[in-house]
């Protein structure tokens, strides 16, 4: 699953299932996916891109994490111009693969859209884990609610444009460059409709709301140079999720999944190690060393006791 073109040390030879599923009554509505990893795994870590983005865009988590033994899926969904449409259509894809609960890692928009998805199943939750990265929980940021209804009159090259005016401009160094290049192409193969429904659920008035996923495991990832995210947006994740682990990345941009791979894949097992030994690991237990599971018994134990006594 490495594209084409994509200067890149890593190097794993993985099975990679593609699939196109449709769980709507819209046939037109099909959600792509790339899954990898052991399928005995009944809670693996699910990929959503930005508004930019495509499946394609985690090639480097789905290559590193499934030599690790994690099961990963990436995917990309179809056209949603509203919340509740898009998380009535992603609880269907769960079921139809028949996953009870996930974790989820959300780049920018798919950052938010993995929250609201926490937060509509939240009575019946399917959520276990979110990595927020590069992340917002209230679209006001972007200051475009007021176009959020007009983006489906626009034609594709303005809508690219308005995306394109958010990527990094000077200069950079050449895995950024590279990740900006690559980004560019992904965004190039998205169609109207596509950007068009993306901009509208990044821009249209809707905040998290943090009580409703307050038992959901949280994760930070956010970068220190220039991004699309304002300092504003980053304070206001810290005071939402005041209890989430963080994870600053010196450099990275606005892709740093894509740059910075290494160091998002270390975060993203740190986040995941602490589910190993449960039913909601996403490892095969196989991979995971015996002193490790020990050691991750024990907290549990620890952690229930303390529970117990309070």
């Amino acid at each position: 699953m490495q594209p084409s073109g994509y200067r890149t040390s890593v190097c794993v030879c993985v099975r990679v299932y593609v699939f196109q599923i449709i769980v709507d009554d819209d046939d037109s509505k099909v959600w792509s996916l790339y899954d990898a990893g052991p399928k005995s795994i009944r809670c693996p870590i699910i990929f959503l891109p930005p508004v930019s983005g495509t499946a394609e865009v985690f090639f480097q988590q789905v290559q590193a994490l499934t030599g690790w033994g994690y099961r990963v899926i990436s995917l990309q969904y179809p056209v949603y111009w509203d919340l509740l449409e898009f998380c009535d259509g992603f609880r269907k894809l769960l079921d139809h693969l028949q996953l009870d609960k996930v974790h989820l890692f959300g780049a920018s928009l798919g950052g938010f859209l993995a929250q609201k998805f926490a937060e509509y199943t939240h009575k019946s939750p399917r959520v276990h884990s979110l990595i927020l990265c590069n992340s917002f929980s209230d679209t006001s940021i972007f200051h475009q609610t007021w176009t959020a209804n007009s983006f489906w009159l626009m034609p594709a090259f303005l809508l690219k444009k308005i995306v394109l005016g958010n990527f990094a401009k000077g200069p950079v160094d050449p895995k950024m460059a590279d990740a900006i290049d690559f980004m560019v192409d992904r965004l190039e193969s998205l169609s109207q409709s596509e950007l068009a429904s993306r901009l509208t659920l990044n821009c249209q008035n809707s905040y998290v709301e943090p009580h409703k996923i307050k038992d959901v495991a949280v994760t930070i990832i956010d970068v220190f140079d220039q991004s699309a995210l304002s300092l504003e947006a980053k304070e206001e994740m810290y005071k939402l999720y005041p209890n989430a682990r963080r994870a600053h990345l010196k450099t990275g941009g606005n892709f740093p999944y894509l740059c910075r791979s290494a160091e998002v894949n270390l975060y993203i097992q740190i986040h995941l190690r602490q589910f190993h030994g449960t039913r909601y690991a996403a490892i095969d237990p196989a991979m995971v060393s015996a002193e490790e599971l020990e050691v991750q018994r024990s907290h549990l134990s620890y952690n229930q006791d303390s529970e117990d006594n309070q």
